[in-house]
C-alpha cells in the first residue's frame, strides 16, 4: 500500500490508495489484514489516524466514584 501511495504521488496524483487502485485479490489481502479500508490506510501508515472525537468515559474522566 505505502509503495502504490509512492507511486501515485510520483505520479502527480495527491491522494489516498483505492480500492479501484488493486485487484480483488490484493483488496481481499490488504482488507483481512489490516481492516477496513480507512483504518489500513492509517495501519499502513499511508493515512495519519483519525482523530478521537470523544473519548470514552473513562479517558474524559465522566461517571467517576465520587
Amino acid at each position: 500500500m505505502q509503495e502504490k501511495y509512492a507511486q501515485l504521488c510520483a505520479d502527480g496524483e495527491m491522494r489516498y490508495p483505492k480500492r479501484a487502485d488493486f485487484s480483488e485479490r490484493e483488496v481481499v489481502a490488504i482488507k483481512a489484514f489490516l481492516g477496513p479500508w480507512p483504518r489500513a490506510l492509517e495501519a499502513a501508515g499511508v493515512k495519519p489516524p483519525r482523530a478521537k472525537e470523544n473519548g470514552t468515559p473513562a479517558e474524559t474522566g465522566e461517571n467517576q466514584q465520587k
